[in-house]
């Protein structure tokens, strides 16, 4: 049963929630802004990469990656960054830490696949940097995110 205070307000157990309703959205339109932004800087990057002369040619099958290519995957792969850290946010009581040490590991493991694509070292170099240039906006973004809304 909720109750009345002086002022008239209603005070009960929904105004909790309505906060961390209002927490978790601020936390997804922040990081859907940066995945936007990680998505501008990885194609940006990959386009400039294409500039300098690197082909993106995988030898499996021959094929390039296209610019558009980059631009869907960080779009993706920033969304299970927001994801994970909405999670951490309603069930970790550490989410800013936790999400940093599981983004940054899941980086880490990234990097593997262009080690292994048998691209040429221009490919392969180009590939790891751009591993990196999402990684450098949603990391600390909602890391960042996380701190404010929690502290």
């Amino acid at each position: 049963m909720n109750s009345m205070n002086d002022t008239g307000v209603v005070a009960g157990p929904a105004s909790g929630q309505t906060s961390h309703t209002h927490r978790l959205r601020r936390l997804a339109g922040t990081g859907f802004i940066a995945t936007l932004a990680a998505m501008v800087a990885t194609t940006l990057a990959a386009a400039l990469a294409q500039a300098l002369g690197v082909d993106f040619e995988i030898p499996d099958g021959g094929e390039r990656i296209p610019l558009s290519g980059f631009a869907v995957v960080t779009g993706f792969f920033s969304v299970v960054g927001i994801v994970i850290a909405v999670a951490l946010l309603r069930w970790s009581a550490r989410p800013a830490e936790r999400f940093v040490w599981t983004a940054v590991s899941l980086t880490a493991i990234s990097l593997v696949p262009p080690l292994l694509s048998g691209a040429n070292t221009a490919t392969t170099t180009a590939l790891l940097g751009l591993h990196l240039v999402p990684a450098a906006v949603m990391i600390p973004t909602l890391a960042r995110s996380l701190r404010t809304r929690t502290d």
